[in-house]
């Protein structure tokens, strides 16, 4: 995450770095970006960005999380469960903020390429608790990565969603209450 430093500069030159952490992260995958063109477009020298960020993948991981904070509804990450159509409302809204927003592309290469070079499962807010939640999670993640690879078919995505989490959540219910 970003430094003391970094969070120390003032606001016009944070949204100066953000604007080209979003721009190079939007345009290129984790694994081909590069410092020179974040620092060039940022008008910062190389030794500022070391002292903002220890690498790339921080600064990734930084812009990554100021995103989500500026769009997500963070009742999907909440230790218990939801229902079927509670997911496929929270899924719906949250692709229509990503599309609405200058992030679109930037969390379109997250789920397409960049998720893949990062180790999530080390956060400890994204474990589950539960096989249940973990399963939840799953088609959550699924849907909102193919709600954004073909956003002409979210609403399709979005039923499918609803439908599986209503048979998954039903025997869940069963489960726990003995039917």
């Amino acid at each position: 995450m970003a430094s003391k430093t970094f969070q120390n500069l003032p606001p016009a030159k944070q949204a100066s770095v953000q604007q080209a952490l979003l721009t190079e992260f939007s345009t290129h995958d984790l694994a081909d970006a590069q410092v020179a063109r974040i620092v060039k477009a940022a008008g910062i020298a190389r030794g500022a960005f070391y002292k903002y960020f220890t690498d790339l993948t921080d600064a990734y991981n930084y812009l990554y999380h100021f995103a989500l904070m500026n769009l997500h509804d963070y009742a999907i990450k909440e230790h218990h469960l939801l229902t079927a159509a509670e997911y496929a409302k929270q899924v719906t809204t949250f692709l229509q903020q990503v599309n609405a927003s200058p992030y679109y592309d930037l969390v379109k290469r997250h789920f397409a390429v960049n998720e893949a070079l990062l180790h999530p499962e080390q956060d400890p807010q994204l474990r589950p608790v539960s096989t249940v939640e973990w399963a939840v999670m799953t088609l959550v993640h699924q849907a909102i990565k193919e709600g954004l690879a073909q956003p002409d078919q979210a609403g399709v995505v979005v039923a499918r969603l609803q439908a599986a989490l209503s048979t998954l959540l039903a025997k869940e219910e069963n489960h726990v209450s003995g039917n």
